[in-house]
């Protein structure tokens, strides 16, 4: 009987000011604060973030539409549609140095986890992550991205698909990086 009176004592008086002591510890430091939306801290070099799709140096796409992304994503996050580059003549129909292109291209952030298995999956380097973290929104359809959210953009000396391949003979040389950018004026007069 006396246990439980002394428990209960214990209960009483010593329980609230202990679970009072985490409060009354923190109460006194100084707040960290961070300004988020305002300034933005730069992150690790090798954060994962939104997902890219890169380019040639002459602007074709890397991807060639094979897929292994999307099968390796554990979170069934991308879908990829590949298509048969047209080879007609000046090579009108090229988007990649390949056979295949990626005609449709998308990742659900919705479902992505960020994990990285499909930028090792890429046989290409076509698919990068860069250092974008900022992916909210307010509607859940702009969260899905299409090919021409994720494509790299143009940069100067490239020239927006389709063309006829610019760097070598053929799509091995591509591959193998035996070519050297032509440069700009270089093209034109071609």
């Amino acid at each position: 009987m006396a246990d439980e009176q002394s428990k209960s004592m214990k209960e009483q008086l010593w329980d609230p000011i202990a679970g009072f002591g985490v409060t009354f510890r923190t109460m006194f430091k100084k707040v960290v604060t961070e300004q988020y939306p305002f300034e933005k801290l730069p992150t690790a070099p090798r954060f994962h973030g939104r997902h890219q799709l890169n380019r040639w140096p002459d602007g074709l796409e890397k991807c060639i539409g094979c897929e292994l992304c999307a099968w390796a994503c554990p979170a069934d996050a991308i879908y990829v549609e590949g298509a048969s580059n047209d080879d007609s003549a000046n090579g009108e129909g090229r988007f990649s140095p390949g056979e295949r292109y990626g005609r449709v291209y998308q990742i659900n952030y919705l479902r992505c986890i960020l994990c990285g298995l499909c930028i090792e999956a890429c046989p290409t380097r076509a698919l990068t992550m860069t250092n974008e973290y900022e992916l909210a929104d307010t509607n859940r359809a702009d969260l899905i991205y299409e090919k021409s959210d994720l494509l790299a953009p143009l940069l100067p000396g490239m020239e927006q698909p389709p063309h006829a391949m610019l760097l070598g003979d053929d799509e091995g040389a591509y591959y193998r990086g035996e070519f050297a950018a032509p440069a700009p004026a270089a093209r034109e007069a071609d």
